[in-house]
């Protein structure tokens, strides 16, 4: 019987551990629980006889992958998958998958709402600003940044966008004007909310000279990954521009600096809030089961982000 490990340092809802137990146990396979677990030790325990294993913000590391001497895959519940080592999965014949899609609109729900709290002055009172007419770009236009912009439209945004992998054909369909290149897209937009991967390309791409292209009132969005922000750069965007707040779905290194020296300008989440709703929890959830039981029964790689 396969066993199906499901580790979750920050558990699934309790509804969504019910739904995956039923569409692991339908298919024959048992699951195995590891929640709120306190050490790395017990990770390394539970994978060694799994043949498959579900997480969230979980480090799937070297070490935890040659742990699991029967592992055939392992699924992150999300869209990044940065937590797997992929060479690791690779070299011991492991398929790493994601499940995109799943949390995308409680991601793009975060980022507008970021927006609209930032726009109100962070809701202490004084009069703020309306989101309506105002430039957003989005920089990646996959599943997050089409929900980003379809929810801007409702507020009546002009809305951009740069992404070397989609199509102009396909941005319009949304009503998103394309732009050429990065440079171009934050020089149009007030608004930029970024959506791009941490991979070795973006890693700290994102720094002052990019955001110092931005027009007066600028205002970066991070639901992505803290990794591809230049931080540096982003401490001079701060000092040379006064005009200029950061609102990030993570704190970045440099936290403690920007609150003692720029304060009313930034927003930080407590912990990485994008997917911490409870459909997305579900979603991400039943989406892994189901692509477990299919690569078993099926063979099925479509979600497949290792080589």
């Amino acid at each position: 019987m396969k066993k199906v490990l499901v580790a979750t340092d920050k558990p699934f809802a309790p509804v969504a551990v019910q739904q995956i137990r039923k569409i692991v146990e339908d298919a024959g396979y048992e699951l195995l629980l590891l929640e709120k677990y306190a050490e790395k030790s017990d990770l390394l325990n539970a994978v060694e006889n799994a043949d498959a294993m579900i997480i969230r913000s979980d480090v799937a590391d070297k070490e935890v992958i040659e742990a699991g001497k029967n592992l055939k895959i392992i699924v992150r519940a999300g869209a990044g998958y940065d937590n797997i080592d992929l060479e690791a999965a690779t070299a011991n014949g492991v398929v790493a998958m994601n499940t995109p899609g799943q949390n995308s609109n409680a991601v793009a729900e975060l980022a507008l709402g970021m927006m609209v709290y930032s726009a109100r002055n962070f809701f202490n009172g004084t009069s703020g600003k309306e989101l309506r007419g105002k430039s957003l770009g989005i920089h990646a236009f996959g599943n997050v940044g089409k929900y980003v912009a379809e929810i801007a439209k409702g507020f009546g945004m002009k809305i951009f966008a740069f992404d070397p992998f989609v199509s102009e054909g396909e941005m319009v369909k949304f009503g998103v004007t394309a732009m050429a290149s990065e440079a171009e897209l934050y020089s149009k937009c007030q608004y930029v909310s970024l959506h791009i991967p941490a991979t070795e390309k973006t890693k700290k791409s994102i720094g002052f000279e990019l955001l110092s292209k931005m027009p007066k009132n600028a205002v970066l969005v991070n639901t992505a990954r803290k990794e591809v922000i230049d931080e540096q750069g982003l401490l001079k965007m701060f000092a040379e521009r006064e005009d200029f707040k950061y609102l990030s779905d993570i704190e970045p290194a440099c936290k403690a600096e920007i609150e003692a020296n720029f304060p009313g300008r930034y927003f930080f989440t407590p912990k990485k809030m994008g997917a911490q709703t409870s459909e997305a929890n579900v979603n991400a959830g039943l989406a892994a089961a189901k692509q477990i039981v299919a690569f078993f029964e099926k063979g099925d790689i479509t979600f497949k982000v290792n080589k």
